[in-house]
């Protein structure tokens, strides 16, 4: 195995693990949104928070690298390919989703770390988010499959 097949491999599974992590992280934040103002849950959602952050590192970093850096079919490729700019919309749109909830939790953290008490009264707009994002991602896999077959081009 070549030392590009094998990046190629390792770079493409990172990827999918993001997805899995962070489909399981937004759905976590989700239902730990719904259960506040109870403190278990505030620390639940930042927990789940956290590894959504990861998950957004991972997809967008690997996605990159797939997309840009010679390691899949190429840039020419991908944005001529229909699919390839749906996903990229939706994934636009999750980023975009996730502005407002992104900075509130960190105001949250911050607040937590000195001590203060945390306004958590938008928490049912954030899950309300949360699971529209969890709807995009899922549209993102269906967006990528069709684009891995072909589709879009």
């Amino acid at each position: 195995m070549s030392t590009i097949t094998l990046l190629r491999w390792i770079v493409a599974s990172i990827h999918l693990l993001g997805l899995g992590l962070g489909l399981g992280a937004i759905w976590s934040r989700t239902q730990a949104l719904k259960g506040l103002p109870d403190p278990k849950n505030l620390q639940r959602a930042l927990y789940a928070d956290t590894l959504w952050g990861i998950a957004a590192l991972l997809w967008i970093s690997t996605g990159l690298a797939r997309a840009f850096a010679g390691l899949e079919k190429g840039s020419a490729y991908y944005l001529s390919n229909d699919a390839f700019l749906l996903k990229m919309t939706l994934l636009g749109l999750v980023l975009l989703l996730e502005i407002w909830p992104m900075v509130t939790l960190i105001r949250w953290r911050i607040q937590l770390a000195r001590g203060e008490t945390v306004d958590t009264h938008p928490a049912s707009r954030f899950a309300l988010i949360s699971t529209a994002q969890a709807i995009l991602v899922i549209a993102m896999v269906f967006a990528a499959a069709a684009m891995a077959r072909g589709i879009g081009v």
